[in-house]
């Protein structure tokens, strides 16, 4: 090789070595360029990063520097392009910039707030000014609000914007209207997607009947949120009893100061074997703040002598051990007690003697029968009491047939017409019942229809024949006589909804929405439950695993709820406050990547919308109600903002309804 360049002349050579030196530099010129290249677009990128401008690309070629990018308006564009010039010459600027075109001024956001208070309503907001067909102007709205105070002013500070109404806006805000009027003190707030009700009733019973009215009158695309509460009642006397007989340990009265003295309460009645439900008021009125801790000390007392009683009236506490209670453990029971009550309590206390428990001479009574007829027999003092005893009778059992068989018996004990007048109004409390007074008691025997009146009966006895004397309560509560039992709340439809589909999973036929045979008897089980609720708004879910195509899987699991709420109404269940939304495989409960997962996610939940989340929504979050255990559980999902399609019909029908267009299976879930 070297002798062949030796051959070669001197001027090839040079030509030669010109050539590889232009190589050399080109090579070393494009890398430089490069370089410069690569520095300036990571220059250029760094300072539009700092000044937030995220939506220019930068490219460089060669000195020059092209940008590209949407701005969102000229002053943007002006200011990027500024940006860049600070750093490199603007005759090396290729400014490849669009502007976003200018969008439409948005519609203002409409809302109205609505305050009612026992004098006046006041309005303000802002509102469409023409309201489509069906709404209501500004002065409807006025002189709705006007009629419900009359004679007062109306405070109108109400605003008007020449824009459409959005959709929903006619219909919450009549619903809204609709609210104010069912609530004195109260405050409604309405927007298009929402309304949301602030207000105080008299009772917890008007509180619960308000929340089902409003449930049952929300427009099904109106989010509810209710925030209702029943100011605490003020129990005179502030009292509670506790009692150990041979039926057990149970309460005839139970008053709390506050939630928490309750929970103390209860707890302890827990511990000294009180089962089953407590209706436990809580109240004003209490004589000291140690309230609960002299109520758990009383009941371990009666619990340790094992038969009696304890009654706490106001700070008068009066124990009645059972006379089969040794004289010894009673002593040390009441000693301890007395040393252990709160200085404001006064303890009276009483060991039963077997002779007191037989019939003595004196002795009145009062039947109550199913039919209303009520009759007094027994002894009273003279003709005077007599008469004052029957009309005293015929006004607490008003409009009932009295009679009255009693004989006169000038030597009864002193009080005896205070006894026998506060035994009639506690009898009065009961459906029926009978009344037995005696010299050493006072029972009230019956059955009654509500949770409160055994306990409205002890504060009338209590009050009426005061400190140390014995009565009992024998009142029995029987939920058929109950009318606001027969009545579930949504929360208890919703639970039993819950228990059923956590039990037993409704099942389809793969790939399709088609329910299976198998899954009939749970929902004509759910039908059952449902067809006695009241009308509420709720959320079918479906869900899918991760099998198959997203847009399939959503297809399908909207198909497979709508198929649940058609078969619903079928069974003749009121489905017009029920949405059916599918959401394919965005909400897994479980791992997809097992067989035990997939079919976990493969399932329909009952969303109540009003537990809050929950359409409806109250104080409290909704539950889900996942149609497996593992599904029961789980966090339901929020639909405050839900536009998905549903076949919801607006009518109930006995038939289910075709399944629309377009919903059918692409894929196997």
């Amino acid at each position: 090789m070297l002798h062949r360049l030796a051959r070669l002349s001197s001027t090839t050579l040079a030509l030669l070595a010109f050539l590889l030196a232009g190589v050399v530099m080109v090579s070393v010129a494009l890398g430089a360029a490069k370089v410069i290249e690569s520095r300036t677009q990571k220059v250029v990128s760094g300072k539009l990063a700092e000044a937030g401008i995220d939506w220019i690309t930068v490219e460089t070629d060669g000195l020059q520097v092209r940008l590209t990018g949407t701005a969102p308006n000229e002053a943007a564009r002006f200011r990027a392009v500024n940006k860049v010039g600070e750093l490199i010459d603007s005759s090396r600027i290729r400014d490849g910039l669009d502007v976003a075109p200018a969008s439409a001024i948005e519609a203002p956001k409409f809302s109205v707030e609505m305050l009612r208070t026992e004098d006046e309503v006041q309005l303000s907001g802002l509102i469409p000014e023409t309201p489509d067909e069906g709404g209501m102007t500004e002065a409807d709205l006025a002189a709705a609000a006007a009629a419900l105070a009359p004679g007062s002013e109306l405070p109108d500070m109400l605003e008007t914007a020449d824009y459409p109404a959005p959709e929903g806006w006619n219909g919450a805000l009549a619903f809204g209207l609709k609210a104010l009027e069912r609530l004195e003190l109260s405050k409604v707030s309405v927007t298009a997607e929402r309304v949301e009700v602030k207000a105080i009733t008299d009772s917890a019973e008007e509180k619960r009947r308000v929340e089902a009215d409003l449930r049952g009158l929300a427009p099904a695309d109106v989010q509810l949120v209710m925030e209702i509460s029943a100011p605490r009642p003020v129990i005179t006397p502030f009292s509670l009893r506790f009692v150990v007989d041979d039926e057990g340990a149970r309460f005839d009265s139970c008053s709390a100061d506050t939630d928490r003295a309750r929970t103390q309460i209860l707890r302890a009645a827990a511990a000294v074997g009180v089962t089953g439900t407590t209706v436990c008021q809580v109240g004003l009125g209490t004589p000291t703040p140690r309230w609960a801790d002299a109520v758990s000390l009383g009941m371990r007392a009666v619990t340790e002598l094992g038969s009696g009683s304890i009654t706490f009236s106001d700070a008068d506490v009066t124990l009645l051990a059972g006379s089969d209670v040794p004289q010894d453990v009673f002593d040390k029971v009441v000693g301890e007690l007395e040393t252990g009550l709160p200085d404001v309590f006064s303890l009276t206390s009483t060991l039963e003697r077997k002779e007191t428990a037989t019939q003595g001479p004196a002795e009145f009574t009062a039947t109550l029968a199913e039919d209303g007829r009520v009759e007094l027999r027994g002894r009273l003092t003279d003709e005077m009491q007599r008469s004052a005893v029957d009309a005293f009778a015929r006004s607490a059992f008003a409009g009932a047939e009295v009679l009255t068989a009693t004989r006169l018996d000038e030597g009864l004990p002193d009080g005896w017409a205070v006894r026998v007048l506060a035994g009639l109004k506690a009898l009065a409390e009961v459906k029926t019942g009978r009344l037995l007074v005696r010299p050493d008691l006072v029972e009230v025997t019956g059955v009654t229809g509500s949770t409160e009146t055994r306990g409205r009966i002890t504060q009338i006895l209590s009050e009426a024949l005061g400190q140390g004397q014995t009565f009992r309560v024998n009142v029995r509560y029987d939920e058929a006589l109950d009318p606001l039992a027969a009545l579930p709340t949504p929360e208890e439809c919703a639970a039993d909804v819950n228990a059923v589909i956590a039990r037993t999973k409704i099942t389809f036929t793969p790939a399709s929405a088609e329910i299976a045979t198998t899954a009939r008897p749970v929902l004509d089980e759910l039908a059952k439950i449902l067809a006695n609720c009241p009308a509420m708004q709720m959320e079918i879910g479906g869900h899918t695993d991760s099998q198959g195509s997203e847009g399939g899987n959503k297809a399908l699991s909207q198909a497979r709820a709508e198929a649940v709420l058609l078969a619903l109404q079928g069974r003749r269940v009121d489905v017009s406050g029920m949405t059916a939304v599918g959401y394919g495989e965005a909400q897994p409960i479980a791992d997809n990547g097992t067989e035990e997962g997939r079919e976990a996610n493969r399932r329909i939940e009952f969303v109540l919308k009003g537990a809050a989340g929950n359409g409806v929504e109250s104080s409290e979050a909704a539950a889900p109600m996942a149609t497996g255990a593992d599904s029961a559980v789980a966090n339901g999902p929020d639909f405050s903002n839900d536009t998905s399609p549903s076949a919801a019909p607006t009518e109930k029908t006995l038939a289910p309804k075709p399944r629309p267009d377009g919903l059918k299976a692409q894929d196997t879930p």
